[in-house]
């Protein structure tokens, strides 16, 4: 039954447990001198600061300097309250101009989402989960501008589902530069390659592998266009 529940819930667009229709609560309603916004970007601000793993209600309300039961008036749990951060930290983006060419629209929208991922460390696997269940606006963007592009409805999902491997992929390892390996002992492929190191920066990196996507993308397109 619970699990029956749950994909409704996940169907419908919204989290499983929360109660849509009888909750008397509303955005942007102040209790006392606190308002589901404020709780939001007092949110934002911890996980910009400190990382995902340190938010908690608890820690949420020092930040509000507001009683420890304060937040509950708002969100139910730290569940509740990271379904709304995430919503929060994907608002921003936003369509890339249609008259663009459709790899650097798609190189717009990366970067957007990636910065996301940036700014708010450990938020990329909530915002995964949002992407899939409630963010659909944000893949219909990426999905529109392939289809756009020419790709069929197959390697639409093929492209987007690469697309999105490297953006959340990426989310879990550090964007600091590479640090330099005691070079002793090192196969000698390796010590020619880590000899760059101090060259490489996490931009880079991830340049190189928006380039190297988008190119690829292109390859794929190209292939299809020509079995027609």
């Amino acid at each position: 039954m619970k699990d029956t529940m749950t994909d409704k819930s996940v169907i419908l667009g919204r989290p499983a447990g929360r109660n849509s229709t009888g909750d008397s609560r509303t955005p942007g309603s102040t209790h006392g001198n606190l308002s589901e916004q404020e709780i939001v970007e007092a949110a934002l601000r911890v996980v910009h600061d400190d990382g995902l793993d340190k938010l908690s209600m608890r820690r949420l309300s020092r930040e509000l300097g507001v009683s420890a039961m304060a937040p509950y008036y708002y969100v139910s749990d730290k569940n509740e309250l990271l379904d709304l951060v995430a919503t929060a930290a994907l608002a921003g983006v936003t369509a890339p101009d249609p008259t663009l060419d459709w790899t650097e629209r798609l190189r717009i929208l990366i970067d957007q989402i990636d910065e996301c991922l940036a700014a708010y460390p450990g938020l990329g696997e909530i915002l995964l989960e949002q992407m899939l269940r409630k963010q659909r606006r944000l893949i219909a963007l990426v999905m529109e501008i392939l289809f756009d592009a020419g790709f069929s409805e197959r390697n639409v999902l093929a492209a987007y589902a690469t697309i999105h491997t490297y953006l959340f992929g990426r989310s879990g390892i550090s964007t600091q530069d590479p640090t330099l390996p005691d070079q002793t002992g090192l196969p000698e492929v390796v010590a020619r390659a880590t000899s760059h190191l101090d060259e490489v920066h996490g931009r880079d990196i991830y340049r190189f592998g928006v380039e190297t996507l988008l190119a690829g993308l292109r390859v794929q397109l190209d292939r299809q266009l020509a079995q027609r």
